[in-house]
């Protein structure tokens, strides 16, 4: 892939619950290289998990990923981002908006199965695993 994949909670805890290993799923996509993380994604995933195996494990993915870091740029652009969204009628979840915030600081597509993302201008969006290949 051209760019980084900043890749959504919601794909990570749709493929926990189906019981697939989401490492395997994406690596098999993707080099490591490609895929990116930031603090929210880490937040919504860990929070979620049962056992301090599976968090151990997750953690260890996180861990090799390209983490976009949030300073006081990012929340002013997250806070842009929400702003014009809004003025526009879509009320997005404000951690979705950081997401977005955050991949667009790293030029990233982002992998979601929420349409909403579909909504911020500049935002590169895919809706698939299969879309990644």
């Amino acid at each position: 892939m051209e760019s980084p994949v900043l890749v959504d909670s919601c794909v990570f805890i749709t493929l926990l619950k189906a019981r697939r290993d989401p490492g395997e799923e994406l690596m098999g996509r993707l080099d490591l290289t490609d895929l990116a993380t930031c603090g929210m994604v880490r937040l919504e995933v860990i929070r979620g998990l049962a056992t301090p195996r599976a968090r151990q494990g997750m953690d260890a993915f996180f861990d090799v990923m390209q983490n976009v870091t949030t300073d006081n740029q990012l929340w002013e652009d997250a806070c842009e981002i929400g702003w014009h969204v809004t003025r526009k009628g879509n009320n997005m979840p404000a951690q979705d908006i950081i997401i977005a915030a955050c991949a667009l600081r790293i030029g990233a597509v982002v992998l979601t199965y929420d349409r909403h993302f579909d909504h911020i201008p500049g935002l590169r969006v895919v809706h698939s695993l299969d879309e990644l290949r």
